[in-house]
């Protein structure tokens, strides 16, 4: 895999107004070789892992190498730093350089049912969220289809989001984003938190980057050797089991500018939301934005 290569210096953005790779302490940059080393093994899945200091969007990047041919299926494209980050519906975001986990990996389960492909995201979803807890120690959650979630405070709030995006007819590109030691002053909406602010013991980004990977080898790996049938390979049941969604009133805000208002009662085999609305129907959600209602 040929990356970008952006190597210009720091600029400022990293909340502290100065430059150079080792200009905040506290957010030591990750170790290309070493991530590589531990990674990339004979019979493993992941074939390359690379490291740039600063892109755009590690997504918008690795789909331009899939289509170019110079990507193959478990290539891992890792940024410092995104300043043109996308998340679902086209939201932009950036963050401080090396404040959280932001990079992307290539799929192409070719032998899949292209219908089974929409699994992928919420298989993300689940394999971030299970790493996250035990390595990080937070209890983290799922908001469907795939924002992590942690309750500081009382609340629940976002460190994550998972994009998925096809590369080509046979591949898809997963791009995961983690706010790791954002501080309170440096969050983007005050909706969001980082794994620092929710108490986590562990803000070490190489550990908590390389547990991800290894989850999601092994979930991704499972789900193929199953056919993609989230029920067999268990994807569908331990979603469930970590969804934040599932038993609360929700409103879904749909395209068309739509809403629709249910309690969250199911996720289905297509890895939708069913939500049951007040006139006893019940509706399959595949796309749209979820807002969790407060009890009255």
């Amino acid at each position: 895999m040929t990356p970008r290569d952006d190597s210009a210096p720091n600029d400022g953005r990293n909340g502290r107004g100065d430059d150079g790779r080792w200009s905040d302490l506290d957010r030591p940059p990750l170790n290309a070789t070493a991530l590589r080393r531990a990674l990339v093994r004979d019979g493993g899945f992941w074939t390359d892992v690379e490291l740039v200091p600063r892109t755009g969007s590690t997504n918008t990047d690795l789909v331009a190498l899939a289509a170019d041919g110079k990507a193959e299926e478990g290539a891992v494209l890792v940024a410092e730093e995104q300043d043109a980050g996308r998340g679902r519906l086209e939201r932009q975001w950036t963050a401080p350089a090396r404040s959280g986990l932001f990079f992307s990996v290539l799929l192409k389960p070719a032998e899949i049912p292209v219908e089974r492909w929409g699994w992928l995201p919420l298989l993300a979803g689940v394999a971030t969220a299970t790493a996250l807890s035990r390595t990080a120690g937070v209890d983290t959650a799922l908001k469907w289809p795939n924002d992590l979630l942690l309750t500081v405070g009382g609340e629940e709030r976002k460190v994550g989001g998972i994009l998925a995006e096809r590369a080509g007819n046979d591949g898809v590109v997963i791009g995961i984003g983690i706010n790791v030691t954002l501080r309170e002053d440096e969050l983007p909406v005050p909706t969001a938190t980082s794994l620092a602010l929710a108490g986590s013991p562990v803000t070490d980004r190489d550990p908590l980057l390389r547990t991800v990977l290894r989850s999601l080898e092994r979930w991704y790996v499972d789900w193929r050797a199953a056919g993609g049938d989230p029920a067999a390979s268990r994807l569908q049941e331990t979603y469930a089991a970590g969804c934040a969604t599932l038993g609360r009133t929700v409103r879904a805000e749909l395209p068309g500018d739509r809403s629709l208002v249910g309690e969250a009662v199911a996720v289905d085999g297509d890895g939708r939301l069913v939500l049951a609305t007040e006139d006893g129907v019940q509706q399959p959600i595949g796309a749209g934005d979820i807002v969790h209602l407060r009890a009255e």
